[in-house]
């Protein structure tokens, strides 16, 4: 079988199960994301994830790079991207001239075929407790944001960072939502920036590691958005029956007691593992269907309890389980998909096709050669940033931040 039959056999594969997929979902999922990561040594090509990407119903893509086979084989698709410039990047970035040349090697190649949205300067920066990488962001993005201003691409890409949700001194209720006081002054500022140039405050919330770490004073079907009494913050009156959006008000508030309680909340990462080792309570399959499966669900619908009006824009983690992410089992099980691109659970959706699972499996015989690997603890980053190859940070656990 030659190279271009056996692909279109494959794409066919990737349609016919994401197909199945789709109609278990039963709903619109216009406006959701997926956290689209590369540390593994087993993934299809770009160009057969632009057909699962688009088969999921997905139409943005957070990428921790610039990856330029995935940046050209994504043109013409209409998929808006958000791309990643590493912590690695932060100082050299602060030098106008090499933002400029950044954007120039990296991204005006790919436009505007390929539609480029977002850059994403450094990943849960100022929960790193580096004053150097502190240090760093503010100006990097901004020389970022001159240079797009230089280039003539800042009315199409805007600049933002993301943040873990332990830049919250308090999150519960959600209307007592603060951040933490030594971080605020650097929170300031970013935000004026932000509120300047029309670009979303970024927080990676992941309700799982509050279970995982109290499993017996939070209710798991409180987090997996399943039916609850829930909870009603005392000062709104406001009803809540899953962390995610308690989560995600709580920022509101935060950002509200700086005086930006206007500038919208992105959910630039949410998730949660099929497996985990023995101390990683609730990672298990039927768990992380409920979740991912129920996250997908929520992009048709609109805003959360505090901002009904506001649509929501939420990145599910991950499209693929990554075999060679360190760290705890779990981090190398996020994935809606395992690498042939077959699904990691069952979502509503049924693999009777035997020649699909068959078809895509014998496609990455070739390019597995390791089953493990991991990147970093759940509950904290590494020492050191992570180079381009690594991609980006271990999820962060914020595990101080508990609603029950």
């Amino acid at each position: 079988m030659d190279h271009s039959t056996f692909r279109h056999r494959r794409c066919c594969c990737f349609i016919i199960i994401v197909t199945i997929f789709i109609s278990g979902l039963a709903t619109k999922t216009e406006s959701i994301g997926i956290n689209y990561g590369q540390i593994a040594n087993n993934l299809p090509s770009p160009e057969d994830v632009v057909s699962l990407i688009k088969c999921i119903g997905a139409t943005k893509v957070k990428l921790y790079d610039a990856d330029p086979k995935v940046l050209k084989a994504f043109a013409n698709t209409g998929i808006e991207f958000m791309v990643g410039l590493g912590n690695e990047y932060l100082s050299k970035m602060k030098d106008p001239n090499k933002a400029q040349t950044w954007i120039k090697t990296n991204l005006q190649p790919y436009l505007p075929s390929t539609k480029i949205t977002s850059i994403f300067v450094g990943n849960e920066v100022l929960t790193f407790n580096d004053t150097s990488l502190t240090s760093s962001l503010l100006p990097a993005m901004q020389s970022i944001h001159t240079a797009l201003i230089t280039l003539g691409l800042n009315k199409q890409i805007t600049v933002t960072t993301t943040h873990s949700l332990a830049v919250l001194q308090t999150s519960y209720p959600p209307s007592s939502g603060t951040f933490r006081p030594d971080l605020a002054p650097c929170l300031a500022s970013i935000l004026s920036f932000q509120a300047k140039t029309g670009s979303p405050f970024l927080i990676n919330a992941y309700p799982y590691f509050a279970y995982k770490d109290n499993p017996k004073q939070i209710s798991l079907d409180y987090v997996l958005f399943q039916p609850n009494q829930g909870m009603v913050d005392p000062s709104t009156n406001l009803h809540y029956d899953n962390m995610l959006f308690a989560q995600i008000d709580a920022v509101y508030s935060a950002l509200g007691a700086l005086g930006y309680g206007k500038m919208p909340v992105h959910i630039s990462e949410t998730g949660w593992p099929s497996k985990g080792d023995e101390d990683e309570v609730g990672a298990t399959v039927e768990n992380a269907r409920k979740y991912n499966g129920n996250v997908m669900k929520l992009s048709s619908k609109k805003g959360t309890p505090l901002r009904p009006e506001v649509d929501l824009n939420i990145y599910v983690f991950a499209l693929f389980n990554e075999n060679m992410k360190p760290g705890p089992t779990s981090e190398r099980n996020y994935g809606l998909f395992k690498p042939d691109g077959s699904p990691a659970y069952n979502l509503g959706f049924s693999l009777s096709s035997s020649s699909s699972s068959s078809s895509s499996s014998s496609s990455n015989s070739s390019n597995s050669s390791n089953d493990d690997g991991n990147h970093g603890s759940g509950s904290g980053a590494p020492p050191h940033p992570p180079t381009s190859s690594s991609g980006y940070l271990a999820i962060s656990s914020a595990t101080s931040l508990i609603m029950s």
